[in-house]
């Protein structure tokens, strides 16, 4: 057994799957992973076994998702379903839950939808004294109650599966604590974190198979150990936004200085990354307007 998850990295032999079925590739990571207690260390062990960018995704997404709701079984797949046809704000959403749990409207996004077991449903449960929507989080499970859609593959990482999925009065079980502050907030955070993670793991497995000098592996390393450090902390915190700022520009700099490593690379996989690089930038705005209201914050409380 690797005594760290960087002793894994740098020594374990990646698998060769080449199944398109993403719930082996999900218990085939569950297998690979099971000895790491951090859902980080398991997101990069996820990317690592992953051919290319859109199955280390769902690996990093799928921890991400433990992350955040610790009680979450590994027996199934979990899909976040927040965004509606007017976006994933609180004042937008229209998806009701009642008292006993009972789930009715339509999520337009959610990853791995038609391949969930459950589904981790922001909700509507009344409007605060403010006027303010109300929100839960609700867990339901697939079958009765709900309707999965499938949406056309995008153009990058078309491995990721998204669909519409519909609710009508679907039995779930209500979570604790408060819909948007507890779940969907700092989700945007922790998926970021666990994302990255994977998409190092899969870096590394490019580096060595390559090979790739040690310098870039020792890079790839180092700013995975970062994300690692930042985990730790409350994805809350103003603070660790903006350290998250700065691993997502580290990122940058690090790829464009890889770049002309990728001639090493054998055509296949330098052509899969090609086509799904822009993934690492879908929600970049969202993160710039986070890392522009976390520098306003420090600068109040400073």
């Amino acid at each position: 057994m690797n005594s760290s998850v960087f002793d894994f990295l740098l020594t374990a032999a990646p698998v060769e799957s080449t199944s398109t079925d993403i719930a082996a590739i999900a218990a085939q990571h569950r297998a690979r992973s099971a000895a790491f207690a951090s859902s980080i260390d398991r997101a990069a062990v996820a990317g690592f076994d992953s051919a290319g960018t859109g199955t280390a995704f769902l690996g990093g997404y799928q921890e991400a998702l433990h992350a955040l709701v610790p009680t979450l079984g590994f027996a199934g797949l979990t899909s976040m379903c927040a965004t509606e046809a007017n976006g994933a704000k609180p004042s937008s959403m229209t998806t009701t839950v009642t008292a006993d749990g009972a789930v009715t409207g339509t999520k337009s996004f959610a990853t791995l939808g038609e391949f969930a077991t459950s589904f981790l449903v922001i909700a509507r449960s009344g409007e605060q004294a403010d006027g303010r929507a109300e929100l839960r989080a609700v867990l339901v499970q697939a079958g009765p109650g709900t309707v999965v859609t499938p949406l056309p593959a995008l153009p990058f990482a078309p491995e990721i599966p998204h669909a519409t999925v519909t609710f009508d009065a679907a039995p779930g079980e209500l979570l604790p604590g408060d819909g948007y502050a507890d779940y969907l907030k700092p989700f945007r955070t922790v998926e970021d974190l666990h994302v990255v993670a994977a998409v190092l793991g899969q870096l590394v497995r490019v580096a060595r198979q390559a090979p790739w000098p040690a310098e870039a592996v020792e890079q790839l390393l180092a700013l995975f150990a970062a994300v690692r450090g930042v985990s730790t902390e409350d994805p809350g915190s103003a603070g660790v936004h903006i350290a998250l700022g700065g691993v997502f520009e580290r990122l940058t700099r690090l790829r464009a200085e890889l770049a002309p490593l990728w001639e090493l690379v054998d055509p296949e996989t330098r052509s899969r990354w090609e086509r799904d690089e822009p993934l690492l930038g879908v929600a970049g705005k969202v993160r710039a307007l986070r890392l522009a209201a976390a520098w306003r914050a420090v600068e109040v409380t400073g």
